[in-house]
């Protein structure tokens, strides 16, 4: 564990977790909410949720001002008996008025969970005798790398770097498909287990993700690091996906710890000494600079974080421009972000890959976005859902961002009605002649099962129960199917 303490911090106060600056950021609730019977999608079986309305009506003379909890924490408005499985202190539920709440956790409470080569790591768990092998997830002929193994990358191969050039840098590389539908349960099942440890999980993409520990009761540094080394070795038991963990203060810091010991890292910063923690780092680290602005800072002197704060106030703005209080603030490991957790319904269903360099081939991008229409419908129809509208974004270098939706007559929870929108979808918001960094696929306009005309039902019902078998074999320890447009990765 790499460690940064420090002597002041005080590790004893629960009621850190009550600063003004949380709550200035935490959404009002009515106390009403608690009367619901069915809890979010996400949340369903935690036992918190189960004496949210007898915890009101025992204290709903309150001050209103309690109920400004973040969205979905329903796990602290439960009686003692609740608390006790979830390890809530019994004096946690003090009013938000009360005297003498420090401004600053005492405690690390902010989880960065990165998992760690994912795409390669979920086919390694179904080839268990590949590992330690130079391995990578890509598509043939025209492909990219989307994912290498550890070993991979220390022989030169990177995403997405052409398939072809990876096989002459590396002639021993063992290349594998994309396996249908692995990559959505295997995020699914990781962030479950998040859910064990704290109902306050935002997931950022397929493979990585915040947790808000503050309302655990954790009271020492230690315990806090122990359940969370727990939770990363259950994902490994479990699943097979080795991940990555930083724990700090505030969700900045917190993911560049976590990248600061890769792979299975696990890297804790604690409350004051963030600055500290960046110093020695490059200035690549830092969100929004990536590798063509890292090189001119460092044509300039400007090579570490700490290089940055030695400026002076002009220099900075001379250097960044109208990015300079941010930079700033970012150098100092300031970050007032909270986590934000899953609406109680789910509204959407979306998954995202970001390039290690920017690419110019449509096909593959084509390629990539139909695989994560295979990766999210298994979602979809778990959850006895179906979509009307899809969504496909592109981002540029600079983080700029473009998209374009279309919508189908009839919601449906079967990938190829889809499949023909990609292609005109990723052209139309595809506009500039710039390379991309980023594309994303949206599922939205979220029904439930509606009546079908019967000839229009049999025809779909048959397709429904082949593609739930699809999903079955594809998932299990040998997946066999590839669909028709896969077949371009081998």
């Amino acid at each position: 564990m790499r460690a940064i303490r420090s002597t002041s911090a005080s590790q004893s106060s629960t009621a850190a977790n009550w600063s003004s600056s949380r709550r200035r950021s935490i959404r009002t609730r009515s106390p009403s909410w608690c009367s619901a019977t069915r809890p979010s999608r996400s949340r369903r079986s935690h036992p918190g949720t189960r004496n949210c309305f007898e915890w009101c009506a025992v204290h709903r003379d309150w001050p209103t001002s309690i109920f400004r909890l973040r969205h979905a924490t329903q796990a602290f408005f439960c009686t003692a008996r609740c608390c006790a499985v979830v390890n809530l202190p019994k004096t946690v539920g003090v009013p938000s008025d009360a005297p003498n709440h420090p401004t600053k956790p005492a405690l690390p409470t902010i989880v960065h969970l990165d998992a760690d080569a994912f795409f390669v790591s979920c086919e390694l768990a179904l080839r268990p005798d590949l590992r330690g092998k130079k391995t990578a997830v890509g598509g043939r002929e025209r492909g990219i790398i989307s994912s290498a193994s550890y070993e991979a990358r220390a022989a030169g191969v990177y995403t997405p770097m052409p398939t072809k050039l990876a096989l002459r840098v590396c002639p021993d590389l063992i290349l594998l498909p994309h396996t249908s539908g692995l990559y959505g349960k295997k995020s699914r099942a990781m962030f479950d287990l998040c859910e064990t440890l704290t109902p306050i999980v935002q997931r950022n993409s397929i493979d990585e993700g915040y947790l808000d520990l503050g309302m655990c009761g954790f009271k020492t540094v230690a315990e806090t690091e122990t359940r969370v080394r727990a939770l990363q070795q259950r994902i490994w038991d479990e699943h097979q996906i080795p991940t990555s963990f930083g724990i700090a203060a505030n969700k900045l810091v917190a993911a560049i710890a976590s990248k600061a010991r890769k792979p299975r890292g696990f890297t804790v910063v604690l409350p004051g000494q963030e600055a500290e923690f960046l110093a020695p780092l490059s200035v690549g680290v830092l969100p929004g600079i990536g590798k063509k602005t890292e090189e001119r800072l460092k044509a300039v002197g400007l090579k570490l974080v700490r290089d940055i704060l030695a400026l002076s106030e002009r220099e900075v703005e001379e250097t960044f421009g109208n990015f300079s209080a941010e930079i700033v603030r970012m150098a100092r490991g300031e970050d007032d972000r909270v986590v934000h957790v899953d609406h109680e319904d789910a509204k959407s269903y979306s998954q995202q890959e970001t390039f290690g360099e920017d690419i110019w081939d449509f096909a593959e991008i084509e390629r990539i976005a139909k695989r994560m229409i295979d990766d999210l419908m298994p979602s979809v129809r778990g959850d006895g859902k179906r979509a009307r509208t899809l969504t496909v974004k592109v981002r540029y270098p600079g983080m700029e961002d473009s998209s374009c939706g279309r919508s189908l007559a009839v919601a449906t929870d079967l990938e190829a009605p889809f499949y023909p929108l990609v292609g005109p979808l990723l052209k139309a918001a595809w506009t500039k002649r710039r390379p991309l960094r980023l594309v994303s696929v949206r599922f939205s306009g979220i029904e439930e099962p509606a009546a079908q005309l019967e000839m229009f039902a049999q025809a779909d019902e048959k397709k429904r129960r082949l593609a739930a078998v699809l999903d079955k074999m594809n998932t299990g320890k040998k997946p066999t199917v590839q669909r028709g447009h896969q077949l371009g990765d081998r």
